[in-house]
């Protein structure tokens, strides 16, 4: 799946937006001023998008794929970094794409999850 199409895939959920923090290099996506998804490189130069998870989950994805690792810089525990190197499925990207826009929506306050909803 190429990069563009996951870009689209995140700006296509309620709420995000975009915005690029030039210090990381990195395209982040945020929902209620909160980061679900954030674009850039591992030390290799890979290109990876972390993204949070459920830990119990991020266990287990770490275990069945060699392309999803602790959040490169991130909390380890809650975010997952997946490398963007053609080997994970589309669908797989795109789930955690969804699960980590929820998680973060569902950490937003009420009034927050409101105005999203709201539009």
């Amino acid at each position: 799946m190429e990069l563009s199409e996951l870009k689209v895939w995140c700006e296509g959920h309620k709420g995000a937006q975009f915005d690029y923090q030039k210090d990381w290099d990195a395209e982040r996506y945020l929902i209620g001023g909160k980061m679900f998804a954030m674009f850039g490189h591992d030390k290799t130069g890979t290109p990876i998008v972390s993204l949070k998870c459920d830990p119990q989950r991020a266990g287990v994805l770490r275990e069945e794929y060699e392309e999803i690792n602790p959040g490169y810089y991130m909390n380890k525990t809650h975010w997952n970094s997946l490398a963007l190197n053609g080997n994970l499925p589309s669908a797989l990207i795109k789930e955690c794409i969804t699960l980590s826009y929820e998680l973060v929506f569902k950490g937003l306050t009420k009034k927050v999850q409101h105005e999203v909803v709201k539009g």
